[in-house]
């Protein structure tokens, strides 16, 4: 399907949109088209931070695949958790860490919300502390979405912005980032997991808020600022100013977007 794609120029500046073949397309073969487009930035003798999630997953093997054609050589991966640790070493990705690279060249990643701003909200799959560490340390961060993330706001969707928080006394942190953002109508919720209700614990053994907002929380810098501020808080899935370029996936073609 994807050898029938027409798709823009990784070097464009402006939103361009090419259209996909008219047939019906799942979710997630929309999320592999995006994946796959967002490779073709990945060069020879890269270091890439490399994603988490179902979206990034589909870039992970797809440049796993191009390395064991030859196509790309000398690509060291810094992955963002320790799914995308095992899936890159299972399909022959050389993996290093933050240590010996502190500056990538590029990270692809996924994302649970995008702006018109390219602001993102990710983290709703438990990785955002090392997602931001390394798509922070990135000189290009490509986002790769379907349609269905875009949103007018942060937060629009209805769905969670996680807080990465420490376990001692989540209760009183919870609390605390729910009274932030009241005049948002915000709900703060512990992440679970399992018929019992334990706490979902991230690769960092922290929990998760996940929070709800009923309006736009406005200001997105002073909310960043201010849930930082928390002790108790270790980081938020917020990412700002941080996207350079977002692919977005639709039935009616490609959509690339540049900062």
């Amino acid at each position: 399907m994807e050898a029938g794609i027409l798709v823009p120029s990784p070097t464009s500046s402006s939103p361009l949109s090419t259209p996909i073949p008219s047939v019906i397309l799942t979710q997630d073969e929309l999320k592999k088209i995006a994946a796959y487009k967002a490779v073709e930035y990945v060069e020879s003798g890269m270091v890439l931070g490399l994603g988490t999630g179902s979206t990034a997953k589909h870039a992970v093997d797809r440049i796993g695949e191009l390395l064991h054609q030859g196509k790309l050589q000398n690509i060291v991966g810094i992955p963002t958790s320790k799914k995308t640790h095992e899936q890159a070493l299972s399909v022959g990705i050389p993996l290093s860490d933050l240590d010996s690279h502190p500056v990538l060249d590029l990270a692809i990643d996924g994302a649970d919300e995008v702006d018109p701003h390219l602001n993102l909200v990710k983290g709703r799959g438990g990785s955002l502390l090392r997602e931001k560490m390394v798509e922070g340390a990135c000189r290009k961060f490509v986002v790769i979405v379907d349609e269905s993330k875009l949103v007018k706001h942060l937060g629009g969707s209805g769905l969670a912005m996680p807080v990465e928080i420490v376990p001692f006394c989540w209760k009183f942190t919870a609390k605390r980032l729910q009274d932030l953002f009241e005049d948002a109508g915000c709900v703060g919720k512990l992440r679970t997991f399992g018929e019992n209700g334990e706490p979902f614990v991230t690769d960092n053994r922290n929990y998760i808020v996940d929070l709800y907002f009923k309006k736009d929380i406005g200001d997105l810098k002073a909310a960043s600022d201010a849930i930082l501020q928390l002790a108790g808080v270790v980081e938020h899935g917020m990412f700002l100013d941080m996207a350079t370029t977002v692919i977005v996936a639709s039935e009616l073609g490609i959509t690339v977007k540049n900062k």
